[in-house]
């Protein structure tokens, strides 16, 4: 057998509960123990004081231990508070084909209209609370828009829901979480007072009537109303035993908890015994506290039906249910019924009768309406909600499905966290192009998405814990991409040869960019149009080999007369007279034969590069004029092989681009050296904060892949929302 622990942490006391469930749905409670607050750490069921409540709690853990021998780590528990927002909403859920409905299709289908519901609550919420879901209930299921009371097993196309979602603030949320972690627990299971008091005192074979029921607490009544078999409105109001303690505090002049006892008293007894802040003991007759409470009871008891009637569309109900140790005040049930226009004998204290399924091993537990929540939230545990765990996702706190797989980054993608902010980001690239062939450099890689679960260094693999602290900082970008004209192998590795006077003759290329020549310490930006230039000028060629011509002299080009600004051409022939060199004389040994030799010489001087560049800037646009490029040019140079990483995107090329298979489809990646699993993210359209809970399958060629896994030429890719 597996024990459930469930926590009631009301205004005034908490009461634990250790049991359960049998095949036969009996529940049988084997430990039970009930501690009061020492202070008022609690008011109107929201905790004020967590440390003194976390104590009190942890006071009932350590008794339930000691009764059960066994050791508590996991509770359930159940939420209440002045602010309590319901929402109604429709949801449904269309196969891609007809299939049996699973288990899991139904919790799916319920976390869509919770997230929708959520959703509907943002759009109208105007306050400052930040809301969260503490609990949800069935109106009707639809099994192709027919109403079915069950749909799991079912063949359908399409599954729909009617839901009633329950939301708190989340600083009540909050607090409940930080109480029962200071007292060295974790959340198992989290409910609304009412759904767990209401799973107890309204079986389903009562809800096809019109029956409310009001759970009368210390700090708050919460009222449940079910019509047609379903549960159809939550409500709550902040009035409840507490303002009865209060007023007779004020009239007998005791403390407080002097004057719970008094209320207690007078629920069981005809006289009732006191001692007041003087000491002084006191004896006086029920009836004198009946009278004493009765201009409060009658308040509340309004409160209660304008309450009623608001939630069951502005008319009375058939029957009222209280249960709740507020309720057994004398003469609140009376006048409720007053109120609700009903025979007294319609409005009743419910305790032992709806307890009949429940049996305690403790023989000194007498079945009471103050059991009825606690074993509710117990029951809970079993109903429907033990197949969510909740965690905590950068200060956020959201509701997953488990299915027992699920990772930190199932919970970024339930919360919508960018997936493009979980992997590291390049810095932005320089996209340009080199003798017409596109050229991409890319910037330097980002670090990684920082992962932390519970304060521990994690990865987004790491497996999901319930309750857990998740905090993932965004990746960031690297330096963005800087990339010289000196870098690229076109300018180092491509000269272009002339034939001067007999003699082979190698120079480097010019680069012009945008149409402007440039010097090799140019910075290339994005969308930089880059040629190398194909021609020298006569002029040029003389002033890189540092020498003088003597322009007396004719000046032939392929055996054409021609003058200085003549465009020599790669293999063009060049004769001319000298008048003098200069600092770098042409000498025998650099300068040979053409039909002795095919030795280059290739001067390279950043000096003398820059000389020349200022000044060709004057005279080029004459020049481009007849730039005409023979049938005799070098072809492209292949792409450079540098630190930086580059592509080319030419139609026969692959490098740098693979095909993948994705659900049947081919898909081309590129952009990238290497590609990941997440990468076909922004390849194909996938609506990665559709999940609603669900896991998403990552297969690679047939077998299960890390969200993070290489990918390959060829690779068979499965990618869906598992539905089972």
């Amino acid at each position: 057998m597996n024990n459930v622990f469930g926590l009631d942490i009301g205004t005034r006391n908490v009461v634990g509960t250790v049991g359960y469930q049998t095949d036969d749905k009996e529940f049988v409670v084997t430990a039970q123990y009930v501690r009061e607050h020492e202070t008022r750490a609690m008011l109107d069921g929201q905790i004020h004081d967590i440390g003194r409540v976390a104590k009190t709690i942890k006071e009932v853990k350590d008794e339930l231990e000691k009764q059960t021998g066994q050791p508590l780590e996991e509770v359930c528990i159940a939420a209440a508070g002045r602010v309590l927002k319901t929402v109604t909403t429709h949801v449904e859920y269309e196969y891609a084909q007809e299939s049996v409905v699973t288990g899991e299709d139904v919790h799916t289908l319920e976390l869509l209209g919770i997230e929708k519901a959520q959703e509907a609550l943002k759009e109208v919420n105007d306050t400052s609370y930040k809301f969260y879901c503490v609990g949800y209930s069935t109106v009707k299921f639809f099994l192709n828009d027919e109403v079915f009371i069950s749909l799991e097993g079912h063949k359908a196309n399409k599954i729909g829901e009617d839901i009633i979602v329950t939301f708190l603030p989340e600083d009540v949320v909050d607090g409940l979480y930080a109480a029962v972690g200071q007292a060295g627990l974790s959340v198992a299971n989290m409910t609304l007072e009412p759904i767990a008091a209401i799973n107890v005192a309204i079986p389903e074979n009562y809800r096809m009537l019109n029956i409310a029921l009001v759970d009368v607490g210390a700090g708050t009544s919460d009222i449940s109303i079910t019509r047609d078999g379903s549960i159809i409105a939550y409500g709550m109001i902040p009035h409840a035993g507490d303002e009865l303690t209060e007023v007779i505090v004020q009239h007998f002049l005791v403390d407080f908890n002097m004057a719970e006892s008094i209320k207690l008293q007078s629920t069981t007894s005809d006289t009732v015994t006191y001692k007041d802040i003087m000491s002084i003991e006191h004896t006086i007759p029920a009836k004198d506290v009946w009278d004493v409470a009765a201009p409060v009871v009658d308040n509340i008891a309004q409160e209660v039906s304008a309450k009623i009637r608001e939630l069951n569309g502005d008319k009375t109900v058939s029957a009222c249910f209280v249960v709740g140790g507020g309720g057994k005040i004398h003469g609140f049930t009376e006048k409720l019924a007053e109120d609700l226009d009903l025979p007294e004998e319609r409005v009743a204290l419910r305790g032992e009768e709806v307890l009949g399924d429940v049996t305690f091993e403790q023989e000194d537990i007498k079945k009471d309406p103050l059991l009825v929540t606690p074993i509710g939230i117990c029951l809970n545990y079993y109903d429907q909600r033990n197949n969510f765990i909740m965690v905590r996702f950068n200060g956020e706190r959201i509701k997953l499905y488990d299915n027992n797989r699920l990772t930190i980054v199932d919970a970024a993608l339930q919360a919508g966290f960018p997936n493009d902010e979980l992997f590291p980001k390049r810095g932005t690239p320089i996209n340009f192009t080199v003798n017409g062939v596109a050229r991409l450099v890319r910037g330097e890689a980002g670090e990684g998405a920082v992962v932390t679960m519970n304060g521990k260094p994690a990865s987004i693999n790491t497996p999901l814990e319930p309750n857990s602290e998740i905090i993932i900082e965004p990746s960031t970008a690297g330096e963005a991409a800087e990339y010289k004209i000196s870098q690229l192998d076109e300018y180092n590795h491509s000269v272009i040869t002339f034939i001067i006077n007999g003699r082979r003759v190698s120079c480097p290329r010019f680069v012009q960019v945008n149409g402007a020549l440039e010097p090799e310490d140019y910075s290339i930006r994005e969308n930089d149009v880059i040629e190398t230039r194909n021609y020298y000028t006569v002029r040029q060629i003389a002033q890189f080999m540092d020498l003088v011509i003597d322009t007396d002299q004719m000046i032939f080009v392929n055996n054409e007369e021609a003058d200085l600004d003549t465009l020599v051409y790669e293999n063009f022939s060049v004769e001319w007279k000298t008048d003098e060199y200069g600092v770098a004389r042409i000498d025998n040994n650099n300068y040979n034969d053409t039909q002795e030799s095919d030795n280059t010489v290739a001067r390279t001087s950043e000096q003398m590069m820059n000389q020349v560049l200022d000044e060709l800037h004057d005279d080029f646009a004459k020049e481009a004029e007849a730039s005409a490029v023979p049938e005799n040019e070098l072809p492209e140079n292949e792409l450079p092989k540098n630190d930086i990483q580059e592509e080319i995107h030419e139609e026969d090329s692959s490098e740098n681009t693979i095909t993948v298979i994705v659900n049947g489809e081919p898909v081309e990646l590129s952009g990238k050296d290497t590609y990941i699993f997440v990468d076909i993210f922004t390849h194909i359209s996938f609506d990665l904060q559709a999940g609603k809970g669900r896991a998403i399958a990552t297969v690679i060629n047939g077998r299960d892949a890390q969200f993070s896994e290489e990918l390959h030429e060829g690779d068979k890719i499965e990618l869906y929302w598992k539905e089972n």
